[in-house]
């Protein structure tokens, strides 16, 4: 269902948030300006699953000022900001499907009436939306291209593409340099550790923080868990992966042997059950764990609901369960995304690269979709260089240029003194 605009002042809330976040967003603001003068995408028919926050609110102006037409679903049960998308729908008329804490039917529900627009564009964050149109069927052959935002969608539309059964080309967004090096590590490092904070009011100095997976995003929560005075573990499969977190000074092991002595574990593997019944029987009486991957079966809930004889509420977003030996295990967010969940996620600064991305790759993709194989494929490489370029001008940093004797040197192969 579309969201209820007759709560104005959640609108008008959502509204002073959205412009509080725009702030903070040039490149965007930048895009947006050419896409006014030029209207690029008139007529296009775009379909979205993005959490709805005050980011992704400014993602959907720059595409409406170009011309778009755009519905909003979220891309997460947990992630909407209510007043957010109040303000879409009241005040750009956006059709928004999204509620916060909604229901796994519902969220499909949701996802459905996107798709009801017959999208010529798919935008997604986990490619949720993707798979159900895939499953579906109707209307896929209207489609041009997609992209998507976020490392799990990544790998699971790089496996369509492998088995054949992707039907369109997909931008991966997530791979861009100016999405990962910094929405994936400063975002996420910044907004879980928020998130967590937020949910729990714990002091994080002088705790054991357990950090599973030391991709991009672990790297970053592992960063600021360690800046807040943790003494931080990382369990990783990948040996190149545990090498680096060794080097840059953690301690690294396997993940039942840091169940033993964490007190805040954080799962960023887009893996299931990575925390899973061994590693409940061996932690410590009030340790608490979460997620910061896109879905939640990261950790093994429902074998934490087997082993446990009482489950609770004991704040928002944190369940206690007790075990049946008397131990007490916090789960924060339902297990769901805590920088969500909790918090507000990425900041605006971050997601304005990121969301910069989304909007020249859906350009991208009008002008160059039809030469396109149905594969995954990189943001090209002078879009990420314009953002980054567009992101330091808007910050007052300059750089310097190669000469034009740097210039041949650099493509001579007879190089040396």
């Amino acid at each position: 269902m579309k969201y209820d605009i007759r709560d104005i002042s959640l609108a008008k809330k959502g509204m002073l948030r959205i412009e509080w976040a725009e702030m903070q967003m040039p490149v965007l603001r930048m895009i947006r300006e050419e896409f006014s003068k030029e209207r690029p995408l008139r007529g296009v028919r775009i379909g979205a699953c993005l959490h709805v926050t005050t980011e992704t609110a400014c993602l959907i102006q720059t595409l409406k000022a170009a011309g778009a037409e755009v519905a909003l679903c979220a891309s997460n049960p947990l992630s909407t900001q209510d007043d957010v998308a109040a303000a879409l729908v009241r005040y750009m008329k956006v059709p928004v499907f999204a509620v916060k804490g909604e229901t796994s039917r519902r969220y499909y529900r949701h996802i459905n009436s996107v798709l009801s627009i017959r999208p010529q564009i798919t935008m997604d964050d986990g490619a949720d939306l993707v798979s159900t149109l895939h499953k579906k069927g109707r209307g896929i052959e209207e489609v041009v291209g997609g992209t998507e935002e976020t490392t799990t969608g990544v790998i699971r539309l790089r496996a369509m593409a492998e088995k054949g059964v992707l039907r369109y080309p997909i931008v991966a967004v997530n791979d861009a340099y100016t999405k990962f090096l910094f929405d994936n590590r400063y975002g996420t490092g910044q907004s879980t550790i928020d998130g967590i904070l937020r949910a729990t009011n714990r002091l994080i100095a002088g705790s054991v923080f357990v950090v599973c997976g030391y991709g991009w995003c672990g790297k970053g929560v592992a960063m600021r868990a360690k800046g807040m005075g943790a003494r931080v573990v990382v369990t990783e499969v990948e040996p190149l992966r545990a090498l680096e977190a060794t080097m840059d000074g953690f301690e690294v092991m396997p993940i039942r042997e840091a169940s033993k002595i964490g007190d805040i574990f954080v799962t960023v593997t887009g893996n299931i059950n990575v925390i899973d019944r061994h590693c409940f029987r061996v932690m410590k009486d009030g340790a608490m764990v979460c997620n910061s991957g896109h879905f939640n079966v990261e950790i093994d809930i429902d074998a934490l609901k087997t082993m446990s004889n009482k489950v609770r509420r004991i704040r928002e977003f944190v369940e206690e369960y007790t075990l049946k030996d008397g131990r007490r295990i916090y789960l924060l967010g339902e297990g769901r995304l805590i920088n969500l969940a909790a918090a507000e996620g990425h900041p605006s600064q971050v997601m304005d690269m990121s969301f910069a991305n989304q909007a020249l790759s859906v350009l991208y993709l009008l002008r160059e979709g039809e030469k396109l194989e149905r594969k995954v494929y990189p943001v090209p490489r002078e879009i990420d260089s314009t953002i980054a370029s567009m992101k330091l001008q808007a910050m007052g940093i300059r750089i310097d240029t190669l000469t034009r004797q740097q210039n041949r040197y650099l493509k001579s192969w007879q190089m040396g003194t």
